[in-house]
């Protein structure tokens, strides 16, 4: 259900998003709720931001017990750029 939205914003920053929008060959409020969308999504996805492969392997691998793997992964990073 869509529903009507007021917002106040600078006369100059409507009329660059109206052309923009124009260009890109969608609405303004299109847009809006596209940027709203996609800025909504953005907070819950940086909590988990994985692929559907990087998703389905993990728990896949069981670390050693006191496994370091920053320890490791400098030293192997040290070996490859010295």
């Amino acid at each position: 259900m869509n529903k009507k939205l007021t917002l106040t914003i600078d006369d100059d920053v409507i009329k660059q998003a109206k052309k923009y929008s124009k260009k890109e060959g969608k609405s303004l409020s299109e847009m809006v709720e596209n940027f709203l969308k996609a800025a909504s999504e953005e907070k819950t996805a940086k909590s988990h931001q994985s692929t559907p492969l990087t998703r389905s392997l993990r728990g896949s691998f069981k670390a050693p017990a006191g496994f370091d793997y920053k320890k490791m992964l400098t030293e192997e990073l040290e070996k490859k750029y010295s």
